[in-house]
């Protein structure tokens, strides 16, 4: 696996603390304890460190296209995992220009697999899918 899945990985798991905790922990304290855990090789903490910036930075926008394409799912009740994967997800799909779009949706795809429960995988490619389609495709 990549540097930058385990990246995604490290930053989906510090923003699942951070957002079980109510937000009340800093997510840079979260990281660093997250970190020491994972082969420093295998990780790059400074993608993680701006996807964690980026998805925070971006929150209300990120919240609110979730509210969008998944309007029977309020974004609380969406399990923590899936909706710490599609903020990240969404995030680099709309936000981060240095990313392709399949890649952010095949990333997010996979890490919900992993993390998330048995339809978190195609509720993610739902979201994101029609997230990427009414983008026009421009990525």
């Amino acid at each position: 696996m990549s540097n930058r899945h385990f990246s995604r990985t490290l930053a989906m798991q510090t923003l699942y603390q951070w957002d079980f905790n109510g937000g009340k922990e800093s997510c840079e304290e979260i990281l660093k304890e997250q970190s020491v855990e994972i082969s420093p090789s295998a990780v790059d903490v400074s993608f993680a460190e701006s996807l964690i910036a980026g998805v925070l930075e971006n929150k209300k926008a990120i919240d609110e296209l979730i509210a969008k394409f998944a309007p029977e799912w309020p974004i609380e009740k969406i399990n923590i995992v899936d909706r710490n994967v599609l903020r990240i997800g969404i995030f680099e799909l709309k936000f981060n220009p240095d990313i392709p779009a399949k890649v952010a949706i095949n990333e997010a795809i996979e890490i919900a697999k992993s993390f998330g429960g048995e339809s978190s995988g195609k509720f993610i490619n739902g979201v994101l899918g029609a997230i990427y389609k009414e983008m026009g495709e421009k990525k």
